[in-house]
C-alpha cells in the first residue's frame, strides 16, 4: 500500500517557500522524510524555512529564486540536481495577490505582474523542472490553484484570471506528459490566514455560498502530502481543493 506520508528518498523543490503555505509545505515534507529544496525571492526567509527543516533531521537546500526569470527558475532546478541528485516532485506555490480593483478602474502594470508572478511563474517553473522529473522516470507537479480561477469575483479579475491560467495549465501538463508517468495537478487551499489573505476577504467569500473556512498555512499540509505520495500512475489532470463549496 502507498504511504502517502513517506516521502523518504523523495527530492521536493518548493517555490514560495519562504512563509505562508509554500513554508507550511516545505516543513512538512520534510517531517515526511524528503529532502528539501527552498526557493523564494528573499534568501533571508527561506534560510529560515530550510534552518526548521534542518532541525528536524531533513536535508534541505536554500535557493533565491525570481519565478518570473526563467534563467533564474532553470538555475533552481540545476542547483537541487547538483545537491540532491534529481528532482521528484515540484510544488508550485509562489505567487502574489492583486488591488482590489474593477477592470475598469484597474491599473494595468499591477494587473501585468500578477498574471506574470501566478501564471508566467508556474509556467517557467514547469518548463524548466521537466526535464529533471523525466530523468527520474517521472514525478509530480503541484500547483497551488485558487477557487477564484474557477468561478472569479468583481474586483479580483487579475488574482482570477491568473488562476484559471495555472488551472488550464494543469490540464494541458497533465495531457502532455501522462506517457511519461508525471503527475499534474492542482491544489486549492481556499482562504488560508497569510499576509495575502485575510479574515476580511473570508468574509467576502462566504457571501458567494455559505460560511467558508479559514485555514492556518499547517491546514494545507496533508493534502499537499497525500498528493505527493501518489503513486506515478496515481490522479492526473485533477483539482482537489480544501474549500467548503461548490466552486
Amino acid at each position: 500500500m502507498n504511504d502517502a506520508t513517506n516521502l523518504k528518498g523523495q527530492v521536493a523543490v518548493v517555490t514560495g517557500a519562504g512563509r505562508g503555505i509554500g513554508k507550511a509545505i516545505a516543513i512538512g515534507f520534510a517531517k515526511a522524510g524528503a529532502r528539501i529544496c527552498c526557493a523564494a525571492r528573499s534568501k533571508g526567509e527561506i534560510l529560515n524555512t530550510v534552518s526548521q527543516a534542518r532541525d528536524l533531521g531533513a536535508e534541505a537546500i536554500a535557493q533565491a529564486t525570481d519565478v518570473t526569470n526563467l534563467n533564474s527558475v532553470i538555475s533552481l532546478f540545476s542547483a537541487t540536481e547538483i545537491a540532491f541528485g534529481g528532482v521528484d516532485i515540484v510544488v508550485v506555490d509562489a505567487g502574489v495577490s492583486s488591488p482590489k480593483k474593477t477592470v475598469e478602474a484597474s491599473d494595468p502594470e499591477a494587473w501585468v505582474h500578477t498574471i506574470n508572478v501566478n501564471l508566467m511563474g508556474a509556467y517557467y517553473t514547469a518548463k524548466a523542472a521537466i526535464p529533471h522529473l523525466r530523468r527520474r522516470g517521472g514525478g509530480k507537479i503541484i500547483l497551488l490553484g485558487s477557487g477564484l480561477g474557477h468561478r472569479g469575483l468583481p474586483e479580483r479579475s487579475a488574482y482570477a484570471c491568473s488562476k484559471a491560467g495555472v488551472w488550464m495549465l494543469t490540464r494541458v501538463l497533465a495531457q502532455e506528459l501522462q506517457s511519461s508517468n508525471i503527475s499534474v495537478n492542482e491544489l486549492i487551499p481556499g482562504p488560508v490566514a497569510t499576509a495575502m489573505t485575510t479574515p476580511a476577504d473570508a468574509q467576502q467569500l462566504s457571501g458567494v455560498g455559505g460560511s467558508e473556512w479559514l485555514k492556518q498555512p499547517d491546514d494545507v499540509v496533508p493534502l499537499a502530502l497525500f498528493l505527493a505520495g501518489q503513486p506515478k500512475s496515481g490522479p492526473t489532470a485533477q483539482s482537489f481543493s480544501l474549500m467548503r463549496r461548490d466552486g
